[in-house]
């Protein structure tokens, strides 16, 4: 299998492309899979929002 275009693909070859996808399509069904908990949209949304202000202040304190 050959080179892959970079405009097309993050991946060099094609053998890498085919390995990623089996490691997502494994991540994928071992989280299906999970007996964890799950955690409510809403709550992931206010997560990464907490995290992103932080580092906002964080950076905007470092300007000033």
């Amino acid at each position: 299998m050959g080179k892959l275009d970079p405009i097309y693909s993050e991946f060099d070859t094609e053998e890498e492309a085919q390995a990623h996808d089996k490691w997502f399509r494994a991540q994928v069904e071992a989280a299906l899979a999970s007996n964890k908990p799950r955690i409510p949209h809403e709550e992931v949304k206010a997560r990464i929002r907490e995290i992103l202000d932080g580092k906002r202040r964080a950076g905007s304190e470092l300007g000033s």
